[in-house]
């Protein structure tokens, strides 16, 4: 994870000039060249397959399996470029080139976890200890249901932060239509909050309560405690996604949000879907994108399936611990509350329905 920096960060945001480094982007900048595209070569894709089909053969614990039992030579010096573009860069890249039309779903799994190893430390997304996670429409609700679940609807999903330093999606299968991944730059929405309304900007800084039961259905609060924005030593992370912002005003013992902390959101909400400010990405099979959670927003747009469960738009996920040794102020994010992929949560004990191999989360969780 990002360590924490003491609470004598900067308390206001004049204090900082606007983002410049390559983590201030504009999609539509972006959009017409492939610089962020990362075409695997064929001596790589055969390195994974091997290793991955080796992988299901010995079917070792997720929770337990390191990096170094399956060490990468062809992708090595890949992975540390991939690394590099999400700690230091943009906070993005896709992967592209993975045969997954021809793999079993549980060998795709098994490339996929591998990749993640060496990327970082896999956490657990949920209170049943899932590591990989299914992003695969299991009912239609929509998302102003409190009962629905991000990964498991069709409807369009708002711009947010998950709960680790990065999040990554692999795509098993595409949709029928839509389903579009859209990213925004974090540092590039607090430039332009700075440009028109410096006055707005500390309060970025401040911590907001939010809604972790509506995240997990199983969390053990209501709410947790996080600011938007980390600025320390000079380096700028982003804790992002106003609806759970929101809806955590909804819990008895919330402080209320004041008229100027509305008014940074709805502008923050205002600038993030500005024409130009993200770019949008229409996964293919096999394609993987590693996502720096401090660096860049993400949402998806609504989508349509094929009728047949075997031809479901189907995601992987994974959520990462990585130490790239990025300060952030006390209390930021999510980190503090996540779960360790070794063990359940303090005090608790293992989930009766968890499963920690590739060919048990081969099939997703039926729930809604």
């Amino acid at each position: 994870m990002a360590s924490s920096a003491s609470p004598s960060a900067p308390t206001t945001a004049e204090a900082f000039p606007p983002v410049t480094t390559a983590a201030a982007w504009r999609g539509d900048r972006l959009a017409g060249s492939d610089e962020w595209i990362y075409m695997l070569s064929d001596e790589q894709v055969a390195e994974l397959e091997t290793l991955g089909t080796r992988f299901l053969a010995e079917n070792p614990d997720l929770r337990t399996v390191a990096a170094e039992e399956y060490p990468l030579v062809a992708c090595a010096e890949a992975v540390k470029e991939w690394g590099a573009d999400v700690d230091y860069g943009r906070g993005f890249v896709l992967v592209r080139g993975l045969r997954t039309q021809l793999y079993s779903d549980a060998l795709s799994n098994a490339i996929y976890y591998i990749l993640g190893l060496h990327m970082g430390d896999p956490i657990r997304q949920n209170e049943m200890g899932d590591l990989i996670d299914h992003v695969y429409a299991t009912s239609d609700k929509t998302m102003d249901d409190p009962t629905a679940l991000s990964s498991k609807v069709r409807d369009k999903l708002v711009y947010h932060s998950d709960s680790s330093d990065i999040v990554a999606l692999m795509c098993l299968r595409p949709a029928k239509e839509g389903g579009l991944s859209c990213l925004v730059s974090g540092a590039e929405i607090y430039n332009e909050i700075l440009r028109r309304r410096p006055d707005l900007a500390p309060l970025l800084l401040e911590p907001f309560h939010w809604d972790w039961r509506r995240q997990d259905h199983n969390a053990p609060a209501d709410t947790y405690t996080s600011p938007i924005v980390s600025l320390v030593d000079g380096v700028f992370s982003m804790y992002a996604g106003s609806l759970y912002i929101l809806t955590a005003q909804e819990y008895e013992g919330v402080p209320k949000l004041s008229p100027e902390q509305i008014e940074v959101l709805e502008l923050f909400d205002t600038i993030t879907y500005e024409e130009g400010m993200a770019i949008e990405m229409d996964f293919r099979p096999g394609d993987i994108q590693w996502l720096s959670n401090y660096a860049a927003l993400h949402a998806r747009t609504t989508f349509w399936d094929w009728p047949e469960p075997q031809r479901k738009r189907h995601l992987l996920r994974l959520w990462l611990s990585r130490d790239a040794g990025r300060p952030v102020v006390d209390g930021f994010g999510k980190n503090g509350v996540v779960q360790v992929r070794q063990a359940p949560r303090d005090g608790q004990e293992e989930h009766p329905d968890a499963h920690f191999d590739v060919f048990s989360v081969s099939v997703p969780r039926l729930m809604s």
